[in-house]
């Protein structure tokens, strides 16, 4: 069966357009750090767009958009039966993503669903949703705009609206609702804090990208790393004797969880005490957990946009994940007759496996593998795809801009 999936993906070609590429001097400066790979020197983002119809572009904020109504019922499944630990949510983190999810007032800034298909009349798959901490924005929402630019190619022949819809979720940290005109009305004063572990650039690089745009929505905001930040249950967040009502932070929970349990605790007292408001939210945690997926199967099933998904083996092809996992670590493909296709060792052993049905991902002629992205601030608000030579899409993948045809 897998076989017979790999060779129908390879006669139904994906449509590739060469274009000149960004310069590293130009990718400098627009602060895009990591546009070299180390390892072989090579450039991150390919020198090709991938042809994209009227059609597929639609379909894929569509299935962003019904996803993300479907996972806000499911987390109130979830919360109503008290199944996170089940999603293997760390025990001193329930408090927080509760009183967050209870509260309107903690807004879900970005995120980013990572699909199967959606070319070529392959179906869209939901393969996992980054709803905590997504990267690849810079890249998705900047760098491939600016490959139309450099390539004299119309602007807005391109899924892209992140920038606007971002900025828009920013005002509506204030506004509360769909509406943005009365930011101004609103706004306050109000703070915002920006902050990433010292030492990952790319990481530094995607938020102060999200501070920039806070700054054109509006908001006062200042960068801090992690360790400069100082937490208090009693006067909030605070940086060089400046409070802030606002924290955005580029730190998974869960590491938060594990690797700073007195952090989780002074946290869970600054949302209670209402002393600040922490983006992305605490319940998109919950959202993260790839074992919600077997949630969303269960009230969902053969829903075509997801796929089975289970806390036991299956039966044919299936994928293990860790509930919690980053960059294709600690991920399996066994096939069909119990061969492993492809495997990738980690660091995220240690959460729960999950297992989900297989996805046969797009690929070009030369066999190479493909997945979409579909950034979501409101709605679907934007499209870019990663390559990779393996079945396993890790931290050597490439990064492909696209262009509507």
């Amino acid at each position: 069966m897998v076989k017979n999936l790999a060779q129908e993906a390879l006669e139904d070609k994906m449509h590739l357009k060469k274009v000149e590429p960004l310069s590293v001097e130009f990718l400098k400066s627009i602060n895009f750090s990591w546009h070299t790979d180390e390892d072989d020197d090579t450039p991150y983002l390919v020198d090709e767009l991938i042809e994209v119809s009227e059609v597929e572009a639609e379909a894929f904020a569509e299935a962003a958009n019904e996803l993300y109504d479907m996972y806000v019922e499911a987390g109130d499944y979830v919360i109503e039966n008290d199944l996170l630990h089940d999603i293997n949510i760390p025990f001193n983190l329930v408090e927080i993503i509760k009183e967050s999810w209870e509260n309107d007032v903690h807004w879900h800034l970005y995120s980013r669903f990572d699909f199967a298909g959606g070319l070529d009349g392959k179906p869209i798959k939901l393969l996992e949703f980054n709803a905590d901490t997504p990267t690849v924005l810079l890249d998705t929402a900047i760098a491939q705009w600016a490959i139309l630019k450099k390539n004299n190619m119309d602007e807005n022949s391109q899924f892209n609206n992140i920038h606007q819809c971002i900025k828009d979720n920013f005002q509506r940290l204030v506004t509360l609702e769909e509406s943005t005109e009365n930011f101004e009305e609103y706004y306050d004063g109000w703070k915002i804090l920006f902050s990433s572990v010292r030492g990952a650039q790319e990481d530094e690089d995607t938020t102060k990208y999200l501070e920039s745009i806070a700054k054109e929505a509006g908001f006062e905001t200042a960068f801090a790393y992690m360790d400069e930040v100082e937490f208090s249950e009693d006067s909030g967040i605070s940086y060089n004797g400046d409070e802030y009502e606002f924290f955005f932070k580029l730190v998974p929970w869960e590491d938060i969880a594990i690797d700073e349990g007195g952090l989780a605790t002074v946290l869970t007292q600054i949302v209670n005490n209402q002393k600040a408001i922490i983006l992305n939210p605490a319940y998109t945690l919950m959202f993260q957990s790839k074992a919600f997926m077997k949630i969303l199967w269960d009230l969902y099933p053969n829903h075509p946009l997801l796929l089975e998904t289970s806390f036991e083996p299956l039966e044919g092809a299936y994928v293990q994940k860790p509930a919690f996992g980053r960059e294709g670590e600690n991920i399996i493909i066994t096939k069909e007759n119990g061969e492993i296709l492809d495997e990738k060792d980690g660091n995220y052993a240690n959460f729960m496996p999950v297992y989900q049905e297989f996805a046969e991902l797009n690929r070009d002629d030369t066999g190479a593998y493909y997945h979409a992205g579909v950034f979501f601030a409101w709605e679907g608000c934007g499209l870019g795809f990663r390559k990779a030579v393996r079945a396993i899409i890790d931290d050597d993948a490439k990064f492909v801009g696209h262009v509507i045809k």
